[in-house]
């Protein structure tokens, strides 16, 4: 068996099976083995994450939304609005707004990391789902390029056929 891996990447790609990249070995093993090599990712990269990751992820979907910039703007008038008109005698945080401004500070400080780890995982996925389309992009290429070849090989047994046999063409 493993001689026809050899083959079948020397035929294909050029290049001995050991020396090949590890999607291109499996894209070969595919081949000989008439299997697929599509999977969802999305599937197998979601079963992978922890609890953190997962909450984090959740952060930073819900932090990017126009649903937190709404709600947050309503906060934040109604931070001030409480403390200019409705407190007038004894606001609890009075203009500048310093504890408004340190809540602000401190929700930057905590949402910016989480996001950020949120977007390196996206990456991180993304680079996956490249690799998988590597690899099916590969498999269709060299398929399609063995159809060739037997199309070319039975266009020749055609033509020798006919050519030995004159006298099955219609006049």
């Amino acid at each position: 068996m493993k001689r026809y891996f050899e083959n079948l990447a020397k035929a294909l790609l050029g290049q001995s099976y050991s020396s090949l990249a590890e999607n291109e070995q499996k894209v070969i093993n595919s081949i000989a083995e008439h299997t697929t090599v599509s999977e969802n990712v999305n599937h197998a990269y979601s079963d992978s994450l922890t609890t953190g990751q997962k909450i984090a992820d959740m952060v930073a979907r819900f932090g990017g939304s126009w649903w937190f910039i709404s709600l947050f703007f309503l906060f934040i008038i109604a931070w001030i609005a409480t403390n200019t008109f409705l407190l007038m005698d004894k606001p609890f945080d009075p203009y500048p707004y310093i504890l408004l401004n340190l809540g602000l500070s401190s929700l930057a400080a905590f949402q910016a990391p989480i996001i950020m780890m949120s977007q390196n995982r996206q990456a991180a996925k993304d680079r996956i789902k490249q690799d998988a389309t590597y690899e099916i992009n590969l498999k269709l290429e060299l398929q399609i390029m063995r159809l060739h070849t037997k199309l070319d090989e039975l266009s020749v047994a055609v033509e020798k056929t006919a050519v030995q046999n004159p006298e099955t063409k219609e006049e």
